[in-house]
């Protein structure tokens, strides 16, 4: 066992199903103390997050991320019990082995090597851990930035550890995530009989042209950075479960990818515009998960390149795809912010996986970033 494997693995033993912790950040406090970090420990409602900083100037560089995972599903279903590792034909597997404690070691076995040649390193190193990145996101890092941004905190450099890579490791570098907005809708008709729809008013026959419109619509065209904002419902649901009764009601709920050609407001506003052609009766509220971030080129980006090219042999392209991350929490802050991780494949799935030989590769890459930032 390797450093890096070995607290991998010590890891997925604790079973953190969100928002569980499960002593996760007690291990890592312990070992982070033992380097000269001072421990933090910030509890909002049911959600412990873990605050640990190394020195007292800037500039700051922080690795972010969580440990609670999502939850394993049916235990028949995996080889070996999720909160067991298990390393089998060279790959580590368990809960969160690559979603992300298998980072988190990295990051860990990264930071005591690193101290370890560079005990007087300049400016200060930081964790900012939560258990409710796979939950609400409520309690978790958007509140420890809150308590930072308080008392004047600052990050200058965030890498967070979600596993960003495709097809090999350190081939993508994350540089920002597209915003993400839901609505959800009520659209109020009156139920009836089907064979007398005179006297009823079927509400999914008053949407369905505007919900045509809506899918229809091109909301930008995307730039340089981000793709196209997207439109989807994720749920729509009516009728009574007869099958001569016209439902009185409808509720969907949808969601946005957003880029930064538009906001939020206006696609609030929009919307609106094309339900209100339509001429029935609505609700709609709105919940803004995050917004657009974008980290340009800068010192995070290159160390971070370099850093993949000098391990694995070739550069790592910048993308902005996926889903969302804690970085929607830091980049308003003004910090620089990268996500890094595994490769992605595994996910969220039965037998989630990360290479063992990954694993060393990327303790070495998050060693060498904060060589180029902070030696």
């Amino acid at each position: 066992m390797t450093p890096t494997l070995d607290l991998a693995a010590e890891l997925i033993r604790r079973p953190s199903v969100t928002p569980e912790d499960g002593g996760c950040q007690d291990l890592l406090a312990a070992r982070l103390a033992a380097i000269g970090f001072r421990i933090e420990h910030l509890p909002f409602g049911e959600v412990r997050n873990l605050w640990a900083r190394r020195g007292v100037d800037r500039p700051l560089f922080c690795f972010a991320g969580h440990t609670d995972v999502v939850p394993p599903g049916p235990r028949n279903h995996w080889d070996a019990d999720p909160f067991t590792p298990v390393v089998r034909d060279g790959k580590l597997y368990g809960r969160g082995a690559c979603d992300m404690k298998g980072e988190i070691a990295a990051m860990v076995t990264a930071v005591e090597a690193f101290v370890h040649d560079h005990p007087d390193h300049p400016g200060s190193i930081a964790f900012l851990i939560t258990s409710d990145e796979e939950g609400p996101s409520v309690d978790g890092t958007v509140r420890v930035v809150e308590t930072l941004e308080a008392r004047g905190e600052k990050m200058d450099w965030c890498l967070v550890g979600e596993p960003s890579s495709q097809e090999r490791l350190g081939d993508t570098l994350k540089n920002g995530r597209r915003g993400s907005l839901n609505g959800f809708l009520t659209v109020k008709g009156r139920q009836g009989h089907v064979a007398y729809p005179h006297r009823a008013v079927n509400p999914l026959h008053v949407l369905a042209p505007s919900l045509v419109e809506l899918v229809d619509e091109e909301w930008d065209q995307g730039n340089a950075f981000f793709p196209p904002t997207t439109f989807q419902i994720s749920n729509l649901n009516t009728g009574t479960g007869a099958e001569n009764v016209i439902p009185g009601t409808l509720t969907a709920q949808f969601n946005f990818r957003f880029s930064t050609e538009v906001t939020a407001e206006d696609l609030q506003r929009r919307v609106a515009t094309i339900l209100d052609r339509g001429g029935f009766d609505y609700d709609l509220t709105w919940r803004l998960s995050g917004q657009p971030f974008l980290t340009p080129a800068g010192a995070l980006v290159e160390a971070a390149s370099r850093a993949v090219g000098e391990v694995m042999g070739y550069r790592p392209e910048l993308s902005t795809g996926g889903g969302t991350s804690d970085g929607r929490f830091i980049a308003p802050t003004g910090a620089q912010v990268l996500e890094l991780g595994a490769i992605n494949a595994s996910i969220h799935q039965v037998n989630e996986h990360v290479g063992v030989e990954e694993l060393e590769q990327l303790s070495t890459i998050y060693r060498r970033i904060l060589e180029q930032l902070l030696a």
